[in-house]
């Protein structure tokens, strides 16, 4: 048996947020993640995992929690960042270069959660 769940990356963000329903939603929407383990505690979701990509993103429920910032790389940030948008994300930065060899935007979704997807462009000039 191996250290760590088959497929699962050494490294996985843990967010903590008001509805991980809701993130979960969102990130199946908005990034085409796929639902991995769920553990409910009565009604509320007490700890939840989605793939994206090849990464794992963990969440857990909890009342007035504070936002967090995620940094994706993604083929197409531009189509992930119209999505949020239409889901009911605030833009943060629109998706520009920026002269770091990165295509990036951001946005904050409506649990608080700060999200920049981005794709590399090539080296820096």
């Amino acid at each position: 048996m191996s250290y760590k769940p088959d497929g699962y990356t050494d490294l996985s963000p843990y967010l903590v947020v008001p509805d991980p329903e809701a993130v979960l939603n969102f990130c199946e929407a908005v990034f085409g993640a796929t639902r991995l383990r769920v553990f409910h505690d009565g009604d509320r979701i007490m700890h939840a995992e989605c793939r994206i990509g090849d990464s794992i993103l963990m969440m857990g429920g909890a009342e007035g929690a504070a936002g967090a910032v995620i940094h994706l790389y993604l083929p197409d940030p531009d189509a992930a960042f119209t999505s949020a948008l239409e889901l009911g994300a605030v833009e943060i930065q629109p998706v520009m270069e920026k002269g770091d060899g990165d295509r990036r935007g951001g946005f904050r979704t409506p649990c608080g959660t700060q999200w920049y997807v981005s794709k590399q462009m090539g080296a820096p000039a």
